[in-house]
């Protein structure tokens, strides 16, 4: 076999190129908020896996990694189909297939959870999608453009796994038909976790969940929770199920999201958890954003812009700072650093919430900056966008 020298040197050239490009992926940025410090795979080559069995093994190992998706990886499929009974909750009384039914995952068909009149049904559902990949200490996923796609599984990030980045990773398509049919990324018993332009849609669950047991220190940031779908368990084409913070104790950090056509839980607080929600966008949300029910958190929000979101809190039981007011807000200035920055709403709800006795609990921690509310979160917020 023959080889011209211009052939060899252009294949040479090629994969010189190649390389090049690859050594330059790199996680880009720093974290504001409480996950300052976190380094994910530090200085790890960056690898791409060859396929869904490969990054499966190297999230779940012990090893320090930097792990590159340029391309789809696709789950749907792979663990087979469950069919088992469920139940149409009560909620779902939506004209044709609009609604969402639900797999009885923790019994919540038949423990009252998904109300009066409830139905029995079968379900049949994607099994990868119903538990997620499995993440250790150490990690940094990141995406190539807006190529790194995860479709039918989501991330678990969780048994104390620690020092955790995922960047520019599109997660999709997870059992949207079936509440409790997967969330999207996962996170219990954790410590130092960065989740930044991310783009999650079609998720069954939740998008991003914290677990009852403490996930310490987590910032989201430039992320898009995207709830449009044909499986409301409202009926109209929103998701409810957006981002659910009920940890122990935990410290989140939520900055500059773009969360649109949700109609709840968007996010729901409880868990004695502390929340600075800073210069985020909500947008055409028909039911609530934030919900501090149940054992309630401690929020502050700021620099967020409301618009058409009918309820922007739903219930406070644990204590909110909606920085109502430039006079009210120059109290954030002692252990936030800074005075607060005022909201923005058009065709919305009002927000509330002047709770200040718990903002010392922000004193002495790495707060997040903030700006104006701006609704330019949506073109910078999501996959495709560093």
């Amino acid at each position: 076999m023959k080889f011209s020298i211009l052939a060899l040197g252009s294949a040479i050239s090629v994969n010189a190129a190649v390389l090049g490009q690859r050594a330059t992926y790199a996680v880009v940025g720093k974290p504001e908020g409480f996950a300052t410090g976190v380094t994910g795979g530090g200085s790890a080559a960056c690898q791409i896996p060859s396929g869904i069995a490969q990054l499966k093994s190297w999230l779940a190992d012990s090893t320090a990694r930097c792990i590159v998706l340029d391309k789809e990886f696709n789950f749907k499929g792979s663990e087979g189909t469950t069919k088992e009974k469920g139940c149409r909750p009560a909620s779902n009384k939506c004209p044709g297939n609009g609604g969402q039914d639900a797999i009885n995952k923790a019994s919540w068909c038949t423990n009252g959870n998904a109300g009066a009149g409830v139905t029995t049904i079968d379900v049949t559902y994607d099994t990868a999608g119903v538990s997620g990949l499995l993440v250790g200490s150490n990690k940094s996923l990141i995406g190539v453009g807006a190529k790194g796609v995860i479709r039918g599984k989501g991330l678990r990030i969780a048994n104390g796994a620690k020092n955790v980045i995922i960047q520019n990773i599109h997660i999709t398509e997870l059992n949207p038909q079936y509440i409790w049919g997967g969330d999207a990324i996962a996170v219990d018993g954790s410590d130092l976790v960065w989740v930044d332009h991310c783009k999650f849609s079609l998720i069954g669950r939740q998008m991003f969940v914290l677990g009852n047991g403490a996930s310490n220190r987590v910032t989201l940031s430039n992320n898009e929770f995207d709830g449009n779908t044909k499986w409301s368990a409202t009926c109209d084409g929103r998701h409810y199920w957006g981002i659910y913070l009920t940890g122990s104790s935990d410290l989140v950090t939520m900055k500059g999201n773009y969360i649109h056509h949700t109609s709840g839980r968007s996010p729901k607080i409880g868990g004695n958890t502390l929340v600075h929600a800073v210069n985020n966008y909500f947008h055409d949300n028909t039911g609530h954003a934030f919900d501090n029910g149940a054992s309630g958190g401690k929020v502050v929000a700021e620099g967020n812009v409301f618009q058409n979101v009918k309820t922007p809190l739903l219930e406070n039981k644990g204590q909110f700072f909606g920085s109502p007011s430039t006079g009210a807000n120059a109290v954030c200035s002692a252990n936030l650093g800074h005075a607060c920055v005022l909201n923005s709403f058009g065709s919305s709800g009002a927000l509330g919430g002047t709770d200040t006795g718990f903002l010392s609990n922000f004193k002495g921690k790495t707060i997040a900056k903030a700006s104006a509310a701006s609704t330019s979160v949506a073109s910078t917020a999501g996959v495709g966008k560093i």
